[in-house]
This record gives structure tokens, C-alpha cells and sequence, in this order.
């Protein structure tokens, strides 16, 4: 299984030829993905109604989904963030280093500022903004604690770790033809 790139209303998906895309992932449409980024297992990302730019060295991890809001938000990521498995990441801007943990929503208009956490589980509803170095959690989400300057130094050691993890899978998939 590859995975799938797909031109949509005469738009193909631009992705860096260092960018990781596992097989079974699905880009579609507006979409730009930066160099040493990581698209995981069952991702899909779909710019067909507005468009998505996808920064350096950002992972979106098994089975999330990258949506825009039709004709009102994009979706922009920046680089270094994080997003965990089965998050669902709608039409919002989440600025460089930001986190999105498994299974969080991230809705229209929202903003994940540089170094701010949405935690696992978490929905963050229409318009919602967390600043930077915050943690935000809950559903509907809401202010926690600020993040440790060591929690914000792990966070960039798990990109660091899921560059180098993509090369691994990279060489895997390679190895069996």
C-alpha cells in the first residue's frame, strides 16, 4: 500500500521530497507539506475546499485528520508541532512547536500559540486561542497550568525523535520493495 496523492479541481498536493508520507496516508487538494515532515499510517489531509500548509518538521501521527473550513478558515501548521494519534485538526492555525495530544479536536478559528499544549482528549471549541506556554484540557478545553520549561523541552525532543523515526519506517518500507 502506497500512499495516495490526489489532484483535486486542478490542484495537486505539493510535498517535499523529504517529507515522510506512510503508506495509507491521503493528501488531497490545496496542500503543502515542508521538508522533514511526517504524515503517519491512515492520515488524512484534505484541502479541497481552502488550503492547508503543513511546516518543517512536523509529525501528524496515525489516523488524525487535517481539514480547512470551506471558503472561511485554512488550515495552517507551522514547524515542529506535534499532533497525536486520532487528533482532528479543522480549520485553526497551530503556530510552530505547538501540541495537539491523541484524540483532541481542534475546531474552526481556533489558535494553538508556539509552546502550547491541547492535551489528549481535549476539544477545542470555534474561535479559542491558547497561548503560548499554556496547557489547555477538557471538553469543552480550558486553561490548566503554564507548561514546565522542561515539558517544552520534551515536546521538542519528540520532534527531533519522530524525524528520525520516519527514516526508519522510511528504510523499512524501502527494504521491502
Amino acid at each position: 500500500m502506497t500512499p495516495t496523492i490526489l489532484t483535486f479541481e486542478g490542484t495537486t498536493p505539493m510535498i517535499d521530497d523529504t517529507a515522510f508520507l506512510a503508506p495509507g496516508a491521503r493528501v488531497i487538494g490545496d496542500v503543502h507539506v515542508g521538508a522533514e515532515s511526517s504524515l503517519w499510517y491512515n492520515v488524512v489531509v484534505r484541502g479541497d475546499g481552502n488550503y492547508i500548509r503543513i511546516g518543517k518538521r512536523t509529525n501528524v501521527q496515525d489516523g488524525s485528520v487535517i481539514h480547512i473550513s470551506t471558503g472561511t478558515y485554512p488550515t495552517v501548521i507551522g514547524d515542529d508541532v506535534l499532533i497525536g494519534h486520532m487528533a482532528m485538526v479543522h480549520g485553526c492555525t497551530l503556530h510552530d512547536r505547538a501540541f495537539v495530544g491523541f484524540g483532541a479536536v481542534v475546531m474552526d478559528g481556533c489558535v494553538i500559540e508556539s509552546d502550547a499544549m491541547l492535551a489528549a482528549g481535549a476539544m477545542l471549541t470555534p474561535g479559542k486561542r491558547i497561548p503560548s506556554g499554556q496547557l489547555w484540557s477538557g471538553r469543552p478545553a480550558r486553561y490548566m497550568r503554564d507548561l514546565s520549561p522542561e515539558e517544552i523541552a520534551g515536546n521538542q525532543k519528540g520532534v527531533a525523535a519522530y524525524v528520525r523515526e520516519a527514516g526508519r519506517h522510511r528504510k523499512a518500507i524501502a527494504e521491502q520493495g
